[in-house]
């Protein structure tokens, strides 16, 4: 496994001001993913945006882990239907070309 684009958790804990229970309860309800190497806890360096907007909702708008969750679920569906648009629009001009 690479571990150089893994960052421990404690570190991340330590730079963002959080205590590792709120981590662990992240990690509980699926809003981050943890790779586990030994004894270490880690994440992927490329889920790190995700974890800093989790933060910025907890801290700044006082948002708590299940009012996080929809967030993350309906940002999600919105990049879907997003998705999905594009891809009838796109079919579209084909019927219209």
């Amino acid at each position: 496994m690479n571990t150089k684009q893994l960052i421990p958790a404690q570190i991340l804990c330590s730079h963002y001001n959080i205590e590792v229970s709120f981590f662990d309860s992240l990690y509980k309800m699926g809003l981050i993913q943890i790779e586990v190497v030994g004894q270490d806890q880690f994440v992927h360096q490329d889920r790190i945006n995700d974890l800093e907007k989790i933060i910025r909702l907890h801290n700044e708008l006082h948002v708590n882990l299940e009012g996080i969750d929809v967030i993350f679920n309906l940002l999600e569906k919105e990049r879907e239907l997003r998705e999905e648009l594009i891809a009838l629009q796109n079919r579209l001009r084909l019927y219209e070309e």
